[in-house]
């Protein structure tokens, strides 16, 4: 595993759970308006900046304290040793959760089917027919309807995500995104922050890429229209 970052204890990330999180590096997306670019725009495969020996010693040392692990990244899916670095957590008795873009259905459809995860995040950017608008190689269009299938389907546990922001994410864009995932457990709807370093710094530039609070709420109530559960986060 690549892993670019070690959290060692969350109360938010994984919902109803004590958690660790792990960050792996390297994205086949390139959102502009990332969080997290040092990870994105890293490599997949490497040397790894932090030692999995050690996360797993820091895991078997606070056994009774930490109940899970959020595996996070750039995009984890891209990993090709995710599913024995998940086996070691398991074999510990520790939950996991995924965080995910979608874009490796067979990945999610590997680890669900061996029950290997507990609780599955996807996040959704946009539209799928303007998802290559945001890929760094080439995607089947129905890729991303699979992984939400998929999810929905065989997720012990899950959400769907969307960071808010222009021109990715419109009102017309939120009803599609919502009949694509009509019955989901959970959505959440996420304002994108100005304030933070992105992927593109240019992109925060142009004030009308973001929502106001008003405007979150406008587009929460245009997923209640189809979802039972919207909230904002």
């Amino acid at each position: 595993m690549r892993i670019g970052g070690f959290q060692k204890n969350s109360l938010i990330d994984f919902p109803g759970t004590v958690a660790c999180a792990v960050f792996t590096t390297g994205c086949n997306f390139f959102c502009p308006y990332c969080h997290n670019p040092d990870l994105a725009s890293g490599p997949v495969t490497g040397s790894k900046s932090h030692d999995a020996q050690e996360i797993f010693s820091f895991l078997a040392s606070r056994k009774d304290l930490v109940d899970g692990v959020v595996i996070t990244g750039g995009e984890p899916c891209l990993q090709p040793d995710l599913t024995d670095f998940i086996l070691r957590i398991k074999h510990m008795g520790l939950a996991v959760k995924l965080d995910c873009n979608g874009s490796r259905p067979g990945v999610l459809a590997h680890l669900l089917d061996r029950s290997l995860v507990d609780y599955v995040a996807m996040d959704i950017k946009t539209a799928s027919n303007l998802y290559p608008d945001i890929m760094k190689t080439s995607l089947r269009v129905d890729t991303i309807q699979e992984s939400m299938d998929l999810i929905m389907a065989k997720a012990p546990a899950y959400e769907f995500r969307t960071t808010c922001v222009r021109p990715f994410i419109t009102e017309e864009i939120m009803e599609k995104i919502c009949r694509q995932i009509r019955g989901a457990q959970k959505y959440v709807l996420q304002k994108c922050s100005r304030n933070v370093h992105m992927l593109d710094p240019q992109f925060a530039q142009q004030p009308d890429r973001f929502f106001s609070d008003l405007e979150i709420q406008e587009l929460k109530a245009i997923a209640q229209k189809t979802l039972k559960t919207v909230i904002i986060r």
